[in-house]
């Protein structure tokens, strides 16, 4: 089982790193955060072995380079978990998804509950979609042999 763990505090960066290593998690753990610093530190800390995610300010600036606009974008990443909107803005659309992908980054988007949705981002090729309604989800991808 893989497992997203969003660090909503800095406290609890230590005892969640110390428990990945315990549990020799590192292969299924995604550590993200609101937090583009505080998922930097986490990696910094953990080494290259720990996958995160961007922060808001690391979506942002794929964001900007999807549109050529030069933007720092931290090479540790392993994904962007984003919403599909965000304050009546798209994020996610075939410009964003391709800067992503050929910067070898998957696309999650979150909190997807409709299966229509679901299709609709999965035709666009989002690497991964986060839900309440998993049984939604399950057959969404079933209907598509996606489902093993």
């Amino acid at each position: 089982m893989r497992w997203n763990v969003d660090v909503k505090a800095e406290p609890a960066l230590a005892p969640l790193l110390d428990l990945i290593r315990r549990a020799g998690a590192w292969d299924r753990v995604c550590v993200g955060s609101f937090s583009e610093a505080r998922v930097a530190r986490a990696q910094r800390l953990a080494g290259p072995r720990l996958a995160t995610s961007f922060g808001t300010r690391g979506v942002a600036a794929l964001r900007l380079r999807s549109y050529g606009v030069p933007a720092a974008v931290r090479r540790s990443a392993v994904c962007a978990q984003v919403p599909e909107t965000h304050g009546g803005v798209r994020v996610v659309d075939h410009r964003f998804i391709r800067a992503a992908h050929a910067r070898g980054l998957q696309v999650h988007v979150w909190t997807v509950n409709d299966a229509e949705r679901m299709a609709a981002l999965l035709d666009l090729g989002v690497d991964g979609i986060v839900s309440d309604h998993i049984e939604t989800l399950r057959e969404v991808l079933k209907d598509r042999g996606s489902w093993v």
